[in-house]
């Protein structure tokens, strides 16, 4: 896969809890002028009614007394204060901002205000603001001492905007004051980790689940750092501990089935990556989004490019900009024969990272595709100026100088791929193929016998080697070579007809007329596939013009050059179904069922 795991800082359970006592302890001013004796007494009562209504936690009373003393005395800043740390407590932080700003308006260098709005600032992930606030509050009037929840919003919004140095000694403060606080640990650990402090990270999380049993951050952490370095067995076990712990976490299941696709159990990586989905539904949620991004690669990865489409899909529409999910999904398209409508997905990754190597060549491919030859060559060669040690894209510009038959640029290419990467298979096959086409009988046998090393399962390359070595006067080894490429290419009429002339000339003329009528048979039957490919393509494509009687003919034919074959039965099923043929189109699909394991 070409994503990183990224540690990110998960939300504090009952951050408001830990706030309660910074809350409090603002040591705010009450004053008022203009006002008759009684008024005063008034709102001073409602205050403080307000702030015990707090202090015991008891948000519904202390919202409607500060609302009251917003409403009676506008100019008192603690009155804005109080709602504002009061709408904090009840989780509507966006609002608690409105309110702080306006205590910060009438009083703009109370630091207790301060504080509270650069929590509010990092309760709704405006870490910009929410630094800026800290950096004001430590010029102007100095960082009081902190609550638990408060050094943990402050380091995140620190780590967030860059500044992990800083985050990490607020937070390592904020552990000696509290060492039993799990979650202190736990952020200290998130932040040493981005910093590649793994050893100490490792620490702190291990801690973390110490001090909290039932904490499932703790080991999503843990999993996440040994992702990071490459043990991904290690990985799977804590992860599956914060999946238990945490089943409704749709990150926690998406990193878990990171992991065990890097651990090779493919079949465990997609069930929990769609379970991960499904959880989701349709949110449009970035921990659900990535879901869907995972469960896309590794479909593609297991080679079902064909389901991975929509989830590709999904993943850039939200993700427009994402140059990774575009190249993915275009790679999808091209991988299901869609190169032309790749193109324009790989030019809008191009115009975000232009200068990626992997963009150049896959873009490089669907060009092949398509057979622009002069446009994959120059992408290749682009490729190549930002990674020039890239043996993948030495083989592919070398393949398109092939195509453009010039064989004596091509070589090098090949050779270098080689070089780059001796246990490639592809380079050797190739040069393989060309020395034999320039007649370089010798060269062509150490690269076709290397070619079959490397790719044992290569039936072409058995049987051209078959081809060089009878040419060559080694009849044994020839044979050998011919009957292994037969073996692996039971289709082909090809090592059929090269053994009968083998045969021919050693004196068994019976071998070499049975091998003459097997290769007979077989040129029948590829001719008679390749009639029914074309009846079938043709057919499917008169039905999505809505020809549909023309269409019927044709699948009919290809039925008929093909009755074993599903394809061909269920495409004349959908097309007499939408001719309104109900019965024979039922009989057509229930053929289809039973021949459901052919292509």
């Amino acid at each position: 896969m070409r994503k990183e795991q990224i540690l990110t800082m998960g939300k504090r359970r009952a951050q408001a809890r830990n706030l309660f006592a910074t809350w409090l302890g603002l040591g705010l001013v009450l004053c008022g002028r203009g006002m008759s004796h009684a008024q005063k007494a008034g709102i001073e009562e409602v205050l403080r009614g307000g702030n015990a209504a707090l202090e015991r936690h008891d948000l519904k009373t202390a919202h409607a007394d500060f609302a009251r003393a917003v409403q009676l005395a506008p100019r008192r800043a603690e009155a804005y204060a109080g709602l504002g740390a009061t709408l904090l407590a009840e989780g509507n932080a966006r609002a608690a901002t409105t309110e702080l700003k306006l205590a910060l308006a009438l009083r703009p260098t109370d630091g207790a205000v301060q504080l509270q709005l650069a929590l509010a600032f990092a309760a709704i992930s405006d870490y910009p603001d929410a630094v800026a606030m800290y950096d004001g509050l430590r010029a102007n009037s100095g960082l009081p001492a902190l609550q638990a929840g408060a050094s943990l919003a402050l380091a995140t919004a620190l780590s967030a905007t860059g500044r992990a140095a800083e985050a990490e000694a607020l937070l390592t403060s904020a552990v000696a004051a509290d060492t039993g606080d799990a979650g202190l640990h736990d952020a200290l650990g998130v932040v040493e980790a981005q910093q590649g402090e793994f050893a100490t990270a490792t620490a702190e999380f291990r801690r973390a689940a110490e001090l909290d049993a039932k904490a499932a951050a703790p080991h999503f952490h843990l999993g996440s750092v040994a992702l990071a370095k490459h043990t991904p067995e290690s990985a799977v076990s804590e992860l599956t501990e914060a999946h238990r712990l945490a089943p409704e976490n749709v990150q926690y299941a998406t990193q878990l089935g990171v992991a065990e696709g890097q651990a090779g159990k493919d079949a465990e990586a997609l069930a929990t990556l769609r379970e991960a989905v499904q959880r989701g539904g349709n949110s449009t949620a970035v921990d659900v989004t990535e879901a869907r991004y995972q469960l896309a690669l590794a479909m593609q990865n297991g080679g079902d490019s064909v389901g991975a489409l929509a989830y590709f899909q999904q993943t850039v529409k939200a993700r427009p900009r994402d140059a990774g999910a575009l190249i993915n999904l275009a790679l999808a398209m091209v991988q299901t024969g869609d190169a032309r409508g790749a193109i324009p997905l790989y030019l809008r990754a191009e115009a975000e990272e232009p200068a990626n190597p992997t963009l150049r060549e896959d873009l490089g491919v669907a060009y092949l595709q398509q057979s622009d030859l002069d446009n994959a060559v120059a992408q290749f060669r682009k490729g190549l100026a930002a990674d020039g040690g890239s043996a993948h894209l030495h083989y592919d510009l070398g393949l398109a100088l092939k195509l453009k038959d010039k064989l004596d640029e091509a070589v090098p290419e090949f050779l270098e791929a080689e070089r780059l990467d001796p246990d490639l298979p592809d380079p050797p096959y190739t040069l393989g193929v060309i020395y034999m086409q320039q007649g370089k009988q010798a060269e062509a046998k150490t690269a076709l016998q290397r070619a079959v090393t490397l790719r044992p399962e290569n039936g072409e390359a058995w049987s051209l080697l078959g081809n060089v070595l009878k040419d060559a006067g080694e009849v044994d080894a020839a044979e050998a070579a011919l009957r292994k490429a037969i073996v692996l290419l039971p289709a082909q009429p090809s090592p059929h007809i090269t053994l009968a002339v083998l045969l021919s000339g050693r004196g068994d003329r019976a071998g070499a007329l049975a091998e003459r009528k097997i290769a007979a048979t077989l040129s029948k039957s590829a001719m008679s596939r390749q009639q029914a490919e074309f009846a079938l393509n043709s057919g499917r494509a008169l039905m999505e013009q809505g020809k549909l009687e023309q269409a019927v003919v044709q699948l009919r034919a290809a039925v008929a050059a093909e009755p074993e074959r599903r394809a061909p039965h269920a495409a004349l099923a959908t097309a007499l179904e939408r001719s309104h043929q109900a019965t024979e189109a039922a009989r057509e699909r229930a053929v289809a069922a039973t021949l459901s394991d052919l292509p």
